[in-house]
């Protein structure tokens, strides 16, 4: 049997994303998954026992970190938030990131 291979599109999955702070699944690479989000407003504080990677794709956002400076992206600009960490993503407009994570990693922390 052969598998059916296909490019994910970024822009076309941004454009299915039904508001802020939704996700989508673009694909899964080795023990990982890549998402998109809508980050706009804020998110509530959390944490997770994993490491998290954000990568900007369009648009600003901060990384607010408790009892850390926060760090501001812009597209192209990537930050991993340490597992433990607590924080939480904000963006005064909307902007969309691309997430590497475990599968079994929640939108919410733990």
């Amino acid at each position: 049997m052969t598998e059916t291979l296909t490019a994910a599109s970024i822009p076309a999955t941004i454009a299915t994303l039904p508001g802020p702070f939704q996700q989508r699944e673009l694909a899964r690479v080795n023990d990982a998954v890549v998402r998109v989000a809508q980050i706009h407003g804020e998110f509530p504080w959390h944490h997770h026992d994993e490491d998290e990677l954000f990568l900007c794709w369009d648009g600003t956002l901060r990384i607010e970190l408790e009892n850390r400076a926060p760090v501001t992206l812009t597209p192209g600009e990537l930050f991993t938030v340490p597992r433990g960490v607590r924080h939480r993503p904000v963006a005064d407009e909307p902007a969309h990131v691309i997430l590497i994570e475990r599968p079994e990693t929640t939108q919410y922390g733990n």
